[in-house]
């Protein structure tokens, strides 16, 4: 056990050294076998190891391993883990990667071996202004995924938008998720977000990861390092939504690069939250998303057949029909209908497109939004509850 924690102490010191450049640790670590090993060489031959030339000469010293072990024990001591790249239970996916951690910060209810035991992965990513549709077809993904054989750990960033609704998907959906932070494991971004990182830290099989020390906080660079960890830790990446130099589409490029496979959902041409997904299809980084059938198959999951919620609209009149009397029914209905046809269509044009007066469509609109159907926003735009539906 002592021989393990030294480890995880000298892992984390080179991680914090060597950090914003991986691959000096990688090599250092595969040369002599362990982190461990590091930190027994003498000042002169560690800065032998490192070159005559090196910035990091004078780094790795005594100094550094003490201040590590103290920092690992009190974050310790707040429920957080970290687990070394040379130790067993590390995820084997992310050790195929050159530009590989030293280590993993986390947090979890569950031992590092059922958090990353090897299993189907998959990184569902995008933009943070999502839209109803990449929204909708998030959740429809995910679910997707839950009802496989396979049913695999979902990987994200914790960010808005896309992120955050496969996070909470796949925990309404039964599955693993793993949240990889763009900052250290003692701080949360963003912080809208902090209840949902307890939700899953605090899940079955899923973490919050990352691989910056504490006290580490999100910068633009951060974010983009971030993304390694995310396409690493996964067996494909899915894109669902993509302005045209979005982040997402740097996850992807990570993810070719080691190898993985790359999928994207194809979007209106006209519309810029879909601008990198088709462009990433049209030049043969991605393989377009164009249905549930065959979806678990085109990710490596296993052919089944994927079983579609019932319409918007058929949920309605099921919840509605004894509750209520018919003519009204067939107005929800009708409302429904024309909302799962236009995501985001505001209450005029509900009015217009149903021939029924403004009164009535407010009424009915507030009848669905009450009972949890659809959300609306300050401009009255009217958006399906996935979760409800």
């Amino acid at each position: 056990m002592e021989d393990i924690w030294k480890e995880r102490i000298c892992a984390a010191a080179l991680g914090k050294i060597f950090g914003y450049e991986p691959l000096y640790a990688s090599g250092l670590i595969s040369k002599l076998g362990s982190a461990s090993a590091v930190f027994e060489l003498s000042p002169k031959e560690a800065d032998e190891a490192l070159g005559p030339y090196s910035k990091y000469k004078g780094t790795i010293n005594r100094e550094m391993l003490e201040n590590t072990g103290e920092e690992l024990e009190r974050l310790q001591g707040k429920g957080f883990r970290y687990i070394a790249r040379t130790e067993q239970d590390f995820p084997p996916l992310l050790l195929e990667c050159e530009d590989c951690p030293t280590g993993l910060y986390y947090r979890s209810i569950s031992p590092p071996g059922e958090v990353f035991r090897e299993r189907a992965s998959v990184a569902i990513v995008g933009t943070r202004d999502i839209s109803p549709y990449g929204r909708d077809w998030t959740r429809k993904i995910v679910d997707a995924c839950a009802q496989s054989p396979a049913r695999p750990l979902i990987v994200s960033g914790l960010a808005f938008g896309v992120d955050i609704t496969a996070h909470l998907a796949a925990l309404d959906s039964g599955l693993s998720t793993i949240a990889v932070l763009p900052c250290g494991i003692d701080e949360i971004y963003p912080t809208a977000h902090r209840s949902a990182a307890e939700r899953i830290a605090s899940s079955p099989g899923s973490a919050v990861v990352t691989d910056y020390p504490p006290g580490t906080s999100p910068v633009a660079f951060t974010f983009v390092r971030r993304n390694r960890i995310i396409a690493g830790l996964a067996g494909c990446t899915v894109l669902v939504e993509s302005k045209a130099n979005g982040g997402g589409l740097i996850t992807c490029r990570l993810a070719n690069s080691y190898g993985r496979d790359v999928f994207a959902l194809p979007g209106r041409v006209d519309d810029v939250r879909s601008a990198g997904c088709n462009a990433i299809i049209r030049d043969g980084t991605a393989e377009a998303i164009t249905g549930l059938s065959g979806l678990g198959e085109q990710l490596g999951l296993g052919r089944y057949a994927v079983r579609e919620r019932p319409s918007f609209p058929r949920t309605v009149e099921a919840y509605y029909r004894s509750r209520t009397e018919a003519s009204e029914v067939q107005d929800l209905i009708l409302l429904a209908e024309l909302i799962a046809g236009k995501r985001g269509i505001d209450l005029e044009e509900l009015c217009y497109q149903s021939g029924r007066s403004y009164n009535e469509v407010v009424r009915l609109a507030m009848l669905l939004e009450s009972d949890g159907f659809i959300a609306m926003d300050l401009m009255q735009r009217c958006t399906i509850n996935e979760r409800k539906s």
